[in-house]
């Protein structure tokens, strides 16, 4: 025992040494908590109730009860998102921003707060738009499978719309300037489904994936109407430049455009900033790194 406690404490010693601590350590600051992977699992169940209500939240629900349920469902959403998005402000350290340089704690966290307020009031306006969309997502996802048997059906079991669904979400909080969570919310969405997809992308309406799993969309990508992929596909960033330090250039577009109608097959990688044309169709275990006219099939020679 006494020589696994040397050992300990020579552990120990180790990992608090500031250079082996060194951006790996956040320290505690009261007021300013991480978000909670907890509330975040809350905030899409909730959100999933508000979508398509009994088959998510309470299976009692009905057109005399919707009004009190939407009501009641909404409330929790709006006071837990101002609460995450106010840890995803503080997290993305706004105390060092210089508008804040001569606030004190108190007044700068109540600043957050009211940012936070803000930002999860717009996304509560956006609710019935984010449905519509998801409404055009499930037939999607219905009319491109010969398997389905109802709208019931694909909402209750396909992973396309539990990743959809996360990621409409995390869209529009992207868009709404909210750090951290939605990046958090979508990798809760590709825990679930095997779906990676960045809450930077911007998709059309009637998107489905079949099947799902293991497709990659990348930040910069932009996906039109009435697009479909298959399971496997990436639509990714070749390599990309670095900086005269080494380090790699954020912020550029590198990722691909999928025009409307376009059809992508299984395990196909579409990689680096290149345009898809409309209705062009790509085969199968095929890597695709320049423009695709309209129109246009391509498959393994």
């Amino acid at each position: 025992m006494k020589k696994f406690t040397e050992t300990m404490n020579a552990v120990v010693e180790k990992l608090v040494e500031p250079q082996s601590c060194k951006d790996l350590l956040r320290e505690y600051n009261e007021g300013a908590p991480l978000p909670s992977g907890k509330a975040l699992e809350e905030i899409i169940e909730l959100a999933r109730s508000i979508f398509f209500p009994g088959y998510y939240g309470n299976p009692t629900v009905n057109a005399g009860t919707l009004r009190y349920h939407l009501g009641v469902n909404i409330e929790r959403l709006y006071t837990l998102l101002i609460e995450q998005i106010q840890a995803g402000l503080s997290f993305a350290d706004y105390r060092n921003v210089s508008a804040y340089a001569a606030y004190n704690k108190q007044t700068i966290y109540k600043e957050l707060h009211r940012m936070a307020t803000t930002r999860a009031e717009a996304f509560i306006e956006k609710l019935p738009e984010i449905r519509r969309v998801l409404a055009t997502d499930v037939k999607a996802a219905y009319d491109g499978d010969p398997a389905a048997k109802s709208f019931g059906e694909i909402i209750s079991c396909y992973p396309i719309i539990k990743v959809l669904t996360i990621y409409r979400m995390a869209h529009e909080l992207w868009m709404l300037d909210v750090p951290l969570i939605p990046r958090m919310l979508t990798e809760l969405a590709h825990s679930e489904t095997g779906v990676d997809i960045h809450p930077g992308a911007q998709i059309g309406e009637y998107f489905t994936i079949d099947h799902g799993t293991g497709v990659v969309i990348g930040e910069t990508c932009i996906i039109g109407n009435n697009v479909k992929l298959y399971q496997g596909v990436t639509l990714g960033a070749k390599s990309f430049p670095l900086d005269a330090d080494g380090n790699p250039i954020k912020g550029i577009l590198r990722h691909p455009i999928l025009e409307d109608d376009v059809i992508v097959y299984s395990n196909a990688s579409i990689l680096g900033r290149i345009t898809i044309g409309k209705g062009a169709v790509i085969g199968g275990n095929v890597c695709i790194t320049h423009d695709v006219e309209a129109g246009t099939t391509i498959t393994q020679k």
